[in-house]
């Protein structure tokens, strides 16, 4: 599979296609897998059956390794990228290697971000079909979520035997493409055989409750215990208002039957990938799903997975929900990195980053110490900074990286895994080894960041000041009457799932680097029951996000030959 004159100047659409797959009869024996486990969609990739997955023990020195980024830039880190390369350099040096990775949404695959499937050398296939339309998991979670909608409007307008409060309905509905003009709409208009007219919005599929339920539940009972958990509103008296009680868990589950099994195809260099589950990690929790990671942890020695956006977010919810309710623990984290995107913290636009510049540089440097210090002071994770090299980066900014991070106490290895595929990444990868033999030796207990029985609202204190820097977190009066709720109903236990902007440490998205002294202010609380978290909205985040003026959407197309062109 791996292509020995590689072509620096390949697309990676290019890449992808000029590959040759192997059976994923055979990526599944690689893995332990046999193949009457598997329930193939064609030839390259297959969903796991639940029965043989809840048969496999777990693998005690099985060994779990986190890959997050700093601050994410428009100059690019290549989380997902480095996640692939390090799961190809494991493969090569001997290990049994997993990568577990999400599947990507359609909304920024037309949009402006592109696909999830990696990049250069170090991508998982088909690269086309994963960044489509990939096994229908994303079109059933989005059925299963928009069936719980209309059988609420259709349970109001039959008569509404369970007295909802059509004002303070707060089940949505959802698409997996970006469409600002659904964000606030009216349904139930042109009369009585219409139903009761209500606000309502659109959320983008990722950012659906029962997408964050997939990705937590273990297994069937598991899933339809949280949907039927779901709080789609209140009645006229106050009372929280269930899937459950509208008798429609039951028909979700069954559209999900097929979604929450894992999804198995392979990288470039036929090493297994688990690709499962997609919340975005600015709006929901963004991590794939724990079925996922936990099967890659009993079929192999090490699973490398990721987590969306910059530690702060993904890893930040990764640790403090994921691994909270899942009791998995990474023996180390991979913090991805690259020079332009560090210049870019440092304060320098797009267009200038090209050239050595070791004072933006240096500026840059605060945004990828706070991450690594969250990691490793914060959570107590051992750490090692990932350089993503691109030709243009010099020896004197490597060496100025590398020396800061040598104060740090966390070492620099930088990985060639874009234009050369696992071998590009073998340091790396004997580094992650070195550092889950030492957790293994010594292991280091995950510091989470705030307690169960902490409060809603110091939850969101404890991130803000520890791992933020913010000086305080503003709610108004409304903000803190949804809080004093959500804890009188039962849910303060629950941890917090923050949405804020990806790009800065604080809700604004202009302040780069590692800025302190901002004020975190909470817009309003979302209380997502069957996932098991609440979901607090910072700044002028949306659920919805909008196409940019030039979506990626213009330059896809399909050749007469069947051939998909311009992903990317």
């Amino acid at each position: 599979m791996t292509d020995a004159n590689k072509n620096p100047f390949r697309s990676d659409i290019e890449i992808a296609q000029a590959a040759i797959p192997r059976p994923i009869t055979e990526i599944a024996a690689r893995a332990g897998i046999p193949e009457e486990a598997l329930e193939p969609y064609g030839h390259y990739k297959a969903k796991i059956a639940l029965p043989w997955l809840s048969r496999q023990p777990e693998r005690p020195d099985a060994r779990l390794v986190l890959v997050t980024a700093i601050s994410p830039t428009p100059a690019g880190e290549g989380k997902t990228t480095t996640t692939v390369g390090l799961g190809d350099a494991l493969t090569q040096l001997g290990r049994r290697a997993v990568i577990c990775v999400r599947e990507p949404s359609m909304g920024p695959v037309f949009g402006m971000k592109g696909g999830a499937t990696g990049g250069g050398y170090a991508q998982v296939i088909p690269m086309e079909e994963i960044n489509l339309h990939f096994t229908g998991d994303f079109a059933a979670i989005g059925q299963a979520h928009n069936l719980l909608s209309a059988l609420i409007d259709n349970h109001v307008h039959h008569g509404n035997a369970l007295r909802i409060d059509v004002r303070r309905i707060r089940w949505p509905r959802v698409l997996d493409v970006n469409d600002r003009a659904l964000r606030d709409l009216t349904v139930g208009l042109g009369g009585p055989t219409n139903g009761f007219p209500r606000e309502d919005r659109f959320d983008i599929v990722v950012a659906s409750e029962v997408m964050a339920i997939l990705c937590l539940a273990i297994d069937i009972p598991d899933l339809k215990r949280r949907l039927g958990a779901i709080v789609i509103g209140q009645s006229l008296d106050g009372k929280a208002v269930t899937a459950r009680d509208l008798k429609a868990d039951g028909a979700m589950a069954a559209l999900l039957r097929d979604a929450i099994k894992p999804n198995l195809v392979q990288t470039l260099e036929g090493t297994p990938a688990l690709v499962h589950g997609g919340p975005f990690a600015n709006i929901a929790h963004g991590c794939n799903s724990v079925l996922a990671t936990r099967t890659g942890l009993k079929i192999a020695d090490y699973v490398i997975t990721e987590a969306g956006f910059g530690a702060d977010l993904g890893a930040e919810k990764f640790l403090n929900i994921k691994c909270r309710t899942s009791g998995l623990v990474p023996a180390c984290v991979v913090i991805v990195a690259t020079i332009r995107a560090l210049k870019f913290q440092g304060g320098v636009p797009v267009p200038q980053l090209a050239g050595e510049n070791l004072e933006a540089l240096a500026d840059g440097l605060p945004n990828l110490t706070r991450h690594v210090d969250n990691m490793t002071q914060g959570f107590g994770r051992r750490c090692v900074v990932a350089l993503n090299h691109r030709t243009e980066d010099t020896e004197a900014e490597v060496a100025l990286l590398a020396e800061h991070l040598d104060k740090l106490g966390v070492r620099l290895v930088v990985a060639r895994h874009w234009a050369e595929g696992g071998k590009g990444a073998l340091d790396l990868a004997r580094e992650v080894i070195a550092l889950a033999d030492a957790e293994a030796a010594d292991p280091q207990p995950l510091r989470l960041t705030y307690a169960d029985d902490s409060s809603l609202l110091a939850k969101v204190e404890a991130i803000a000041t520890h791992l933020y820097g913010a000086e305080r977190v503003h709610v108004d009066s409304k903000v803190q009457r949804q809080l004093d709720d959500l804890e009188a109903a039962g849910h303060g236990h629950l941890p917090v799932c923050i949405a804020k902007t990806q790009s800065s440490f604080s809700a604004d998205a202009s302040l780069r680097g590692a800025p302190t002294g901002h004020v975190l202010t909470i817009r309003e609380c979302r209380l997502a029951a069957g996932a098991g978290f609440v979901v607090m909205v910072c700044g002028d985040m949306l659920t919805m996000p909008g196409l940019p003026k030039l979506p990626a959407s213009e330059g896809i197309g399909l050749a007469d030959d069947g051939t998909i062109t311009g992903l990317s």
